[in-house]
């Protein structure tokens, strides 16, 4: 099977105590070429990491630079090839998943969501209202903001609790309400933007037994992937591993202080 497809990574190491609670374990471990430096400094060592979407581009590329940390324990990826039966919009695969995870680690530190559609196959995004199709729509809201908010109501009770653990969820800049200058794309617009409001109401709840989490919604950046490549062809676009290097420094200096907040691929404020 592709080293990237595994749907268990382990990292660098020869063994591992996975210790989130009072009972931990020894797992064994394969070796890896580590990063020069670790892009995540800031979260414990041996950290345990979560990619939903990790057979896409970017959370492709973001499992593997996650893959190679000397200070990952473990890096899971959850796609439709590493669980054959995982469907985003189907709640019963999402708890699944979820008890698949319980049983491989205690606790999660980093769960990154990338996921999303820009249209249905066979579609492009409307450019107005008139082209507005109601099923088409309620598809799209259910796999951007239905499917990712059941990831998080059943992932976030394995989210750490002793110290800074990062829920990053991808979202879009055209997603911002008081972005909005160009219209169009209302059914992706629509439903980045409920993602957004999902992301800020998860953070509160997180942060009443996580005081140290941090939950954000992330935008990428322009990214040559195939979801956006029909229509960015004249735009500068980053590959998907710049892509993920950006994000992850982006996560890496989040403090709990900048929880519930919208972020681009500099770190920078993306208004609501």
């Amino acid at each position: 099977m592709d080293e990237q497809r595994r749907p268990y990574q382990q990292c660098l190491g020869e063994q591992v105590r996975i210790s989130c609670g009072a009972h931990p374990r020894c797992v064994p471990k394969i070796s890896l070429r580590p990063n020069t430096r670790s892009p995540m400094q800031t979260l414990r060592y041996s950290y345990n990491a979560v990619v939903v979407g990790s057979n896409g581009g970017i959370g492709g590329a973001l499992f593997n630079a996650l893959k190679i940390d000397a200070r990952c324990n473990v890096v899971q990826g959850v796609d439709r090839i590493t669980f054959p039966q995982f469907e985003l919009a189907n709640e019963n695969s999402i708890v699944n998943v979820a008890e698949d995870l319980r049983a491989r680690v205690e606790c999660i530190d980093l769960l990154i969501v990338a996921t999303g559609i820009l249209s249905l196959s066979g579609s492009r995004p409307e450019k107005s209202l008139s082209a507005l199709d109601g099923e088409s729509m309620a598809q799209i809201f259910r796999v951007n903001a239905i499917g990712p908010a059941l990831l998080l109501k059943h992932f976030s009770p394995l989210i750490r609790k002793q110290s800074k653990a990062v829920v990053a969820v991808l979202s879009a800049r055209v997603g911002s309400i008081s972005d909005n200058r160009l219209g169009g794309w209302i059914s992706y617009r629509a439903s980045k933007a409920a993602l957004n409001q999902i992301v800020k109401t998860a953070s509160i709840e997180l942060a009443r037994s996580r005081p140290e989490s941090v939950c954000v919604a992330l935008h990428p950046g322009t990214v040559d992937t195939r979801l956006s490549r029909p229509f960015t062809s004249h735009r500068i676009k980053l590959e998907p591993a710049a892509a993920a290097t950006t994000l992850l420094n982006v996560i890496d200096h989040m403090t709990a202080a900048q929880t519930g907040t919208f972020l681009d691929y500099e770190g920078h404020s993306v208004g609501w």
